[in-house]
């Protein structure tokens, strides 16, 4: 198999975000397949080598690059145009088109349908995001009523109802880097996560939405928005509750309920199997062997297959209308 380089912007503290943690488990799992490195392009690191002096390097078939920081990958494609690349795609909206000669491993169901109607032609593969073996229930103590993370909250959960259910429960508010959120999740009852006013803002998605299943897989009882890819695996009724439902006092009410009769959310681990590296590794083996074969069909041949550009949609339409109004005149004599 060809190498693997993962392009990151830096790997130091000033770029820690679950987009890159999720990156560096993925790299874990790379690593149990085949030769992995990770390649920095932001920052120069001593541990890892930097883009532009990788580039020298005279053949770059025997390698693929893996990129997947959304708002760097269309310069990082053009960057990148004469090696083989890999579109690891998170969240979507950005607003570029990936070409046929770029594979998408896309961490949800919600991306991989946004990237196959987006980008037909592609080679397009589920790989979701890993949920580490630690990330369990460690049946501590629950001392915590209600666990909520500002940062990606919507203004209500922040503004609205925290303050309310202050004033009768325990309520940890997370407004900085946690650098053990599992044993947070551990100490708490409930987890409130409501993202998708953040996301709109950004007129991104959400590309995975691991720390409700994180939460869940620690036993906490989950209120949470259901928007983009959270709706891969959240159920409510069945597995959590959906937040900001229709008014304050309806959430309160619910959330009370749920920690006046408060159990453990246990659910079976074959839920979260699809998660863990057990499954991922084998996974993403044979999805590596396809690239590698891809790869070596691409340098003997060209794409010859019509992509969905805006002029080919302009096309597609006239030719739909002209159609209609031919059967139209036909109906008529």
């Amino acid at each position: 198999m060809r190498k693997l380089y993962f392009l990151l912007p830096g790997t130091t503290r000033s770029f820690y975000c679950g987009g890159l943690f999720a990156e560096l488990n993925t790299i874990k799992l790379a690593k149990q397949i085949c030769e992995v490195e990770v390649v920095t392009y932001r920052q120069r690191e001593e541990n890892h080598p930097f883009i532009d002096d990788l580039l020298q390097r005279v053949n770059l078939n025997h390698y693929i690059f893996v990129v997947s920081w959304g708002f760097d990958v269309p310069r990082q494609l053009k960057k990148l145009s004469r090696c083989h690349v890999v579109y690891h795609a998170h969240s979507s909206g950005y607003g570029f088109s990936v070409p046929p000669e770029v594979p998408i491993l896309s961490v949800s169901r919600n991306t991989m349908g946004y990237w196959g109607s987006r980008s037909q032609n592609s080679l397009i593969y589920w790989l979701p995001n890993q949920l580490p073996a630690e990330v369990t229930n460690r049946q501590t103590n629950r001392d915590i009523d209600i666990l909520v993370q500002a940062r990606k909250s919507s203004e209500y959960v922040n503004r609205q109802l925290v303050p309310q259910l202050q004033q009768q429960f325990n309520v940890v508010v997370i407004d900085s880097f946690v650098d053990d959120l599992m044993a947070l999740f551990n100490r708490a009852k409930i987890y409130l996560y409501d993202s998708a006013e953040y996301w709109v803002q950004y007129r991104l998605t959400e590309g995975f939405g691991l720390p409700p299943m994180e939460a869940l897989a620690c036993g906490c009882q989950v209120f949470s928005s259901i928007n983009h890819a959270l709706a891969d695996y959240l159920d409510p009724g069945a597995n959590c509750h959906k937040i900001a439902g229709y008014a304050t006092g309806y959430d309160i009410q619910r959330i009370t309920t749920v920690l006046e009769n408060w159990q453990p959310n246990n659910l079976p681990e074959s839920f979260f199997e699809p998660y863990r590296s057990k499954q991922l590794v084998p996974r993403l083996e044979t999805i590596l062997i396809e690239l590698n074969q891809f790869f070596d069909y691409r340098q003997q041949y060209p794409s010859d297959i019509p992509s969905l550009t805006r002029q080919r949609r302009v096309y597609l339409f006239y030719k739909r209308l002209q159609s209609k109004l031919v059967k139209l005149r036909k109906a008529k004599t």
